[in-house]
């Protein structure tokens, strides 16, 4: 009895080491970008309008640093479609790891997305406060804490009532909430799961990279959320890795309010259960883009699986290349 008792205490024991210790960071280099986040010969290139500023009336004396991406595709007499990115900096970074212009380049000029305008807008910051580091998010040093991780309503209105009219004064963008994208990292993620989730009329499709659905200003109860209201017409895509902050509070003490990859999970399934149209995919990375970047190109083709294709026979992909011999 003694001797299983010793043994027991001892696999216990070893558990709770096992699960404070820190993961290895070298599990997310397990994550590489493929040649869908790269540059490709004869691929028409778009072009990055910006950066452009918007000031704010919801939070009075902070602005906005955004930038646009146009397709080589785009045509001012044909509506586009519209995806916006939080935390802009990371996803428009050329040697990041998201490279969203070369996917949406690529994958445009194969049509498995549809021609869309690309916003790329970053927190916001008062006159004093610097932009978000290149390699950083910019909390502490920005507006991002408050506007991405609160639950209420401002944040949509920033972004629908403040950015689109001045989107719409210079792109012609469809006003199909179908046609409209958001996405984002961390709290970037969750910033978008919400203007979809207060706007699903003007957003309707949703990227998630590893989302900060957890307890900083109260995303732990978005499942509680979700199950007791009426089914919204959202899609979403949701990407966490089992390495993630998993709870782990000042002191060692367990939070499931703050387990990155449980209220993901937790999340899924309970829209899963209300018919959500929804995917996921979890992996074994870290706090990050790493997985996510990855997968970026995947993630796309799915949110945009159902855009309208053309079958007319004289609706050809005019190339931008010469064969060597032609």
């Amino acid at each position: 009895m003694l001797r299983c008792a010793l043994a027991l205490l001892f696999v216990l024991s070893s558990s709770t080491v096992f699960a404070q210790e820190k993961p290895d960071r070298k599990l997310d280099e397990f994550y590489k970008l493929g040649p869908d986040s790269m540059k490709q010969e004869g691929v028409p290139t778009g072009k990055v309008e910006g950066p452009f500023f918007i000031k704010s009336e919801i939070y009075p004396n902070t602005q906005r640093k955004y930038s646009v991406y146009v397709p080589a595709q785009y045509d001012p007499k044909k509506p586009a479609h519209l995806m916006i990115f939080q935390d802009g900096h990371a996803f428009l970074d050329p040697n990041g790891q998201v490279r969203a212009t070369n996917v949406i380049d690529n994958l445009t000029f194969r049509r498995e997305i549809p021609v869309m305008i690309a916003v790329f807008i970053n927190p916001g910051r008062k006159p004093d406060q610097p932009e978000p580091p290149e390699k950083g998010w910019g909390d502490g040093t920005t507006n991002r804490g408050e506007e991405y991780n609160t639950l209420e309503d401002k944040y949509a209105r920033i972004i629908c009532d403040e950015l689109l009219p001045e989107l719409k004064k210079k792109y012609n963008i469809s006003d199909n909430p179908e046609h409209r994208g958001i996405g984002g990292a961390s709290s970037g993620a969750i910033a978008a799961f919400t203007v979809a989730w207060q706007r699903p009329n003007e957003f309707r499709k949703v990227l998630s990279i590893v989302g900060s659905f957890t307890n900083i200003r109260g995303g732990h109860q978005y499942a509680e959320i979700v199950e007791k209201s009426e089914k919204k017409p959202l899609r979403v895509y949701f990407q966490d890795g089992r390495n993630d902050n998993r709870g782990q509070r000042r002191g060692g003490e367990y939070d499931e309010k703050w387990d990155w990859f449980k209220q993901n999970v937790k999340l899924v399934d309970v829209m899963t259960k209300k018919g959500y149209d929804i995917n996921y995919t979890w992996g074994i990375g870290l706090h990050g883009q790493k997985q996510g970047g990855a997968i970026f190109p995947d993630m796309m083709r799915w949110l945009w699986r159902d855009h309208a294709v053309s079958t007319d026979v004289n609706d050809k992909v005019e190339r931008s290349f010469n064969v060597p011999g032609e």
